[in-house]
């Protein structure tokens, strides 16, 4: 036989036939993979949270803070021993990288001592709306470059945990003060600190008086009506806003007890279970922040407070653009005013940070 007419070898037959892919390339393909895609990118990414702790001194917030992340992020202080009494509010930042089970999580706390502890308390909110706001500037102005980083760091507060003083009466009229101007420029979830010094009757009668001053005057706390985004949402949240503020006690030592090794504290009459919902609401807080509504602080803090922030700058630069994707914007001042009225922000979408509505339902 011609050697020329000879069929052709198997292994040349392989080599002119399509590449095939290995086995474990192929698979299921549905539209919920990207899901697994999102999750990857995120795991290889992390996060970023900011929170920001508000309240006068001895209240726990320190304390609470190492509870709710489980992590050493401030060191507590007890007061009256040896350590001064700031002269002004004096913010302090802290950064720490948590990981777990391969998710990191790069969480920033921002502690305003000195808060409410002078004999003359004029405008003591002025340092840290100034701050908040600061932290819009720095994420606007790098925004708006021609050139920009992929990836902007947020350093934009996404919650302020607003520590109330256990007195059982009503909210001080600093603190109603404070809050109105707080609620309009970042999320605020209020809670009853060192609710471990009131009763049960107590403690229930003072969540009603704070919830009749926050409805008289006008503050809207996380999570506000006009952002429930569904039936689920709404029923979800309504549940939040009946216990808001939470009544919280913090811990960061544990104790032996029925067998159990629980975070609480101890005392002459037993040991308080900060975990434990028949004792305080701290898992409350908890899952607000850590479990179920993270993500959503976050939207809020870009879509609606960081977006009212930027129109309103935008809207007072009066230099035009110099071509496509250029803004010059003017020196942002020391501290940004909240537009009042409805003209803050004319047209869609609704925001509920600086335009102030009277509707129960929209913002």
């Amino acid at each position: 036989m011609d050697p020329l007419r000879q069929s052709p070898s198997r292994s040349s037959s392989r080599a002119s036939s399509p590449r095939t892919l290995p086995c474990e390339m192929l698979g299921y393909v549905g539209i919920e993979a990207v899901l697994d895609q999102l999750k990857i990118k995120a795991m290889k990414m992390g996060f970023e949270f900011n929170i920001m702790v508000v309240g006068q001194s001895g209240l726990g917030k320190s304390t609470m803070v190492n509870t709710l992340f489980k992590s050493k992020m401030w060191k507590s202080t007890m007061p009256g021993l040896g350590v001064p009494t700031p002269q002004t509010l004096q913010l302090q930042s802290v950064t720490h990288v948590i990981e777990e089970s391969g998710v990191k999580l790069k969480l920033t706390v921002t502690d305003t001592p000195g808060f409410g502890d002078q004999i003359n308390n004029d405008k003591c909110w002025d340092p840290i709306l100034g701050y908040i706001n600061e932290q819009y500037e720095h994420y606007l102005q790098e925004e708006i470059l021609i050139t920009r980083q992929r990836h902007i760091p947020d350093t934009r507060v996404h919650c302020c945990v607003y520590f109330v003083p256990p007195t059982g009466h009503w909210l001080r009229p600093l603190d109603i003060e404070f809050l109105q101007r707080l609620c309009r420029t970042v999320n605020v979830v209020p809670v009853i600190a060192r609710a471990d010094s009131l009763t049960i009757e107590e403690r229930e009668a003072f969540r009603h008086r704070i919830q009749e001053n926050l409805k008289t005057h006008g503050i809207e706390v996380y999570p506000q009506k006009c952002f429930d985004e569904d039936i689920n949402d709404k029923i979800l949240n309504s549940k939040i806003r009946e216990r808001i503020p939470f009544a919280v006690v913090g811990a960061d030592r544990e104790h032996i007890v029925n067998g159990r090794c629980v975070l609480g504290r101890k005392t002459k009459w037993g040991i308080i279970e900060v975990e434990n919902m028949a004792h305080c609401e701290f898992p409350l807080l908890r899952d607000l922040l850590i479990r179920s509504h993270l993500q959503d602080l976050k939207d809020i803090t870009h879509n609606v407070h960081y977006e009212n922030y930027r129109i309103f700058r935008l809207n007072e630069s009066h230099v035009l653009p110099r071509g496509p994707g250029w803004v010059n914007l003017a020196p942002a001042p020391a501290s940004v005013p909240a537009p009042a009225g409805p003209q803050a922000n004319p047209g869609p979408p609704k925001v509920g940070g600086w335009a102030k509505d009277n509707s129960d339902e929209e913002c």
